[in-house]
């Protein structure tokens, strides 16, 4: 009798989609709040146009930054400690032996079972670090030039989004008229965006776009009226 294959469906968020989710949320939604705060104070687009431009620069340069030393950080991280690992692996093998055991008993194995695969590690000292980094510490080695491609990932993913709400006001003259405009596409990309994150990372895409929608909303809201109050 035929079978249909077994097929396993399971999402992993891969770091370029992180990263792609950080710079685009920011970037959607700091160049649509301050665009809107402008707008309550100054009927000038091309003051807005300006000083949008001078965020989106300075928010993508920060964020890739930030990024960028991020991964910097994890990778140097996992070396420290993968090197910790290997120093207890030879200096205190009883103490490394009795953790691996531990851990294995947690996951279900008997005592037994658990010295069997401890007696092979003692084998094996780099499968038996590679373990513990993993299953002890929880960390998983560093991508070549992770860092590099982090920080541009998050630059271009803030500039692209900051585009949106930007792009009326250069398209427009009309600082009233640009700022509806801007409301509505940034608005529609909030949404879409969320969508998309949603279904990338395993969440409810409608519950991820209106939680997005609202986030960005309820930003643009506050800097306008704030603008408008002040003005």
């Amino acid at each position: 009798m035929p079978q249909t294959p077994h097929i396993e469906r399971h999402f992993t968020s891969s770091d370029a989609v992180r990263d792609i989710v950080i710079g685009m949320a920011d970037g959607l939604t700091v160049p649509f709040a301050l665009a809107a705060g402008l707008s309550g104070a100054i009927k000038a687009t091309h003051v807005i146009v300006v000083a949008g431009l001078a965020e989106i620069a300075a928010g993508s340069i920060a964020m890739g930054l930030g990024g960028y030393l991020a991964a910097k950080s994890d990778a140097e991280h996992y070396v420290q400690e993968r090197a910790r690992e290997c120093r207890e692996v030879k200096q205190v093998p009883e103490e490394e032996a009795r953790e691996v055991s531990d851990i294995l008993q947690n996951y279900g194995m008997e005592a037994e079972e658990a010295n069997t695969v401890v007696t092979a590690f003692e084998k094996r000292p780099e499968a038996w670090v590679d373990f513990m980094m993993r299953f002890e510490l929880g960390l998983e080695p560093p991508q070549p030039g992770r860092a590099v491609r982090s920080a541009a990932t998050i630059a271009g993913s803030y500039i692209a989004g900051g585009m949106i709400p930007l792009s009326p006001y250069i398209i427009l003259h009309q600082a009233s008229t640009a700022f509806m405009a801007s409301v509505g596409v940034t608005l529609i990309a909030l949404a879409m965006f969320g969508y998309i994150k949603g279904r990338f990372t395993g969440a409810v895409p409608l519950r991820s776009a209106s939680q997005t929608l609202v986030t960005g909303a309820l930003a643009a809201t506050a800097a306008y009226v704030l603008a408008r109050l002040i003005s």
